[in-house]
């Protein structure tokens, strides 16, 4: 044996020598640092019986806090008015449905304050204006501004896909009015492909963002969890109770669609239910921590 290879034994006997103790399971404890990772929130299934008392409970807090349902019912009705009044004053009034109709996915963001206001009602803390707002607005700077974008890119889209499947299926012409939009979509077999596949894609488009949101922006008002985990937190619950909770999905879209129609006036009360009924059906959805 040569003198470099003695050398070479007699320090790795050396190096086994004085840590005997030592295992191959805490050598690498002590080679990488130890991090700690967050537990993922636990979902429950839920049934058609759970959500029916999570809507009786939404109307309770309405009826115990009207004043602040009313404002947050009122806020949101006035913004479908503006964006409908908008359209006729651009001169797109073809595109006031669309529009309205994706209106409706923002709905979930606009709630955050109804879900504080169910959260606050719950833990016994009392209400105020400037509790409320205050939790709302220091979102901003937490995960669920990042939920308000992914809820903000599905409206936009949602109206690409209008735009595309007018120019595909009506072709690249101008409605002068909103009469003419109607005859041609509801009396030209254009017209009627343009709104089977619109309603389709739109349906879908609806599905993929409930799925996203039911949970997630109750959960990212609640808990302090990155906004991608709350995102899978809500489609592992819709997966977990699929129809209960597309029922749910479908009351929704019912309950928008006539609240909708007199002129969104229907929203100032409709919406605050739904919000309130949405936090509610979360805290039986999402585990408790423990």
């Amino acid at each position: 044996m040569s003198h470099q290879d003695a050398v070479h034994t007699t320090g790795l006997s050396s190096s086994l020598s004085t840590s005997p103790s030592t295992t191959l399971p805490e050598a690498a404890a002590e080679a990488a640092p130890a991090v700690a990772r967050r537990a993922d929130p636990q979902v429950r299934a839920v049934t058609v019986r759970d959500i029916a008392e999570a809507m009786i409970q939404g109307l309770r807090d309405f009826q115990a806090a009207p004043l602040y349902g009313l404002a947050f019912g009122a806020f949101y009705a006035a913004g479908g008015l503006a964006i409908v009044a908008c359209t006729f004053w651009a001169g797109v009034g073809y595109l006031a449905y669309p529009l309205a109709a994706g209106f409706a996915l923002l709905g979930p963001f606009v709630a955050v304050g109804l879900y504080e206001v169910s959260r606050r009602r719950e833990a016994g803390v009392p209400l105020s204006w400037s509790g409320v707002l205050g939790t709302v607005f220091e979102q901003r700077h937490r995960e669920l501004g990042w939920m308000a974008f992914v809820t903000l890119f599905v409206f936009v889209v949602w109206m690409y896909q209008v735009r595309l499947l007018l120019a595909l299926m009506l072709g690249l012409r101008s409605f002068t009015s909103m009469q003419e939009f109607l005859t041609v979509v509801t009396t030209t077999p254009e017209g009627w492909m343009f709104l089977l596949i619109g309603h389709v894609v739109g349906a879908a488009l609806s599905l993929v963002l409930f799925s996203l949101t039911v949970v997630s922006f109750p959960l990212l008002l609640d808990r302090d969890v990155d906004f991608v985990t709350a995102m899978i937190t809500s489609v592992r619950a819709v997966v977990t109770s699929p129809l209960p909770m597309i029922g749910w999905a479908a009351t929704i879209v019912l309950l928008m669609i006539v609240a909708s129609l007199p002129g969104f006036l229907g929203l100032v009360i409709v919406l605050p239910v739904l919000g309130h009924a949405t936090w509610h059906l979360y805290r039986r959805i999402v585990v408790p921590k423990a």
